[in-house]
């Protein structure tokens, strides 16, 4: 793999003001990327009335799918705001991946190697949308997190494009012994439940909202990470 160093040298005055108080902004490239990665680091301002100590990731890939970032900045820029320390993290696509295994293990990687760099001492929750929830998926297989949030995600994998997946991707086997919460409106929320494995597993938190990106959306969140005692 290669190595990744962000490039503190390269911030300008506007990068704070445009990422919210306390946000810390760095790019990176890989020689194996098409795009760059992205990451933002917000921490809790003085004002926050409390410091949660669980970290939230929010993870994108623009590059892959630009879905998948949407809501993104607004919802970690407004829980920062309320304590939480924030990690958006927009993974670089690899240049034309051989099969979608291997598309998956590359933004795996990508994602372990910036939650190691950002020193979050706890297993964080994760947070993901559209076909980014299959990367978050790919990465709490193996890795350990302290919950998973996924907004709008796909109800299986043979559903997605083969611009997208390029090879068929196996399901995903995972236990759902951790929290999981599923964020959608009511048309997804029926075609999810129909044909995900996760649909029919009771022990998933499922959650309708009007607007993925709106404030019924970001206090559901809200309230199921207190319940959860994040």
């Amino acid at each position: 793999m290669n190595s990744f160093r962000p490039l503190i040298t390269r911030l300008h005055p506007y990068a704070t003001s445009a990422f919210g108080l306390g946000g810390i902004f760095f790019t990176g490239s890989r020689k194996a990327s098409t795009n760059t990665t992205k990451y933002i680091l917000r921490s809790p301002p003085p004002t926050a009335s409390r410091e949660v100590p669980t970290a939230l990731v929010f993870l994108s890939a623009s590059g892959w799918d630009e879905d998948s970032e949407k809501g993104m900045t607004s919802f970690a820029s407004m829980l920062a705001e309320k304590g939480y320390t924030c990690l958006e993290i927009d993974l670089a696509k690899p240049e034309s991946p051989s099969t979608s295994e291997a598309l998956m293990h590359h933004f795996e990687e990508e994602l372990r190697s910036h939650i190691r760099l950002a020193a979050i001492p706890f297993a964080p929750v994760i947070v993901s949308r559209s076909t980014g929830s299959l990367i978050a998926q790919t990465y709490i297989s193996s890795n350990p997190a302290r919950g998973l949030i996924m907004i709008s995600p796909p109800p299986n994998n043979r559903t997605l494009a083969e611009s997208l997946l390029p090879t068929p991707l196996e399901e995903f086997n995972y236990e759902p012994k951790f929290p999981i919460a599923i964020v959608g409106k009511k048309g997804e929320l029926e075609t999810w439940r129909k044909a995900s494995r996760l649909g029919q597993d009771g022990r998933v938190d499922v959650f309708e909202v009007d607007d993925n990106e709106g404030q019924d959306a970001l206090y559901r969140m809200e309230v199921w990470m207190d319940e959860i005692g994040v």
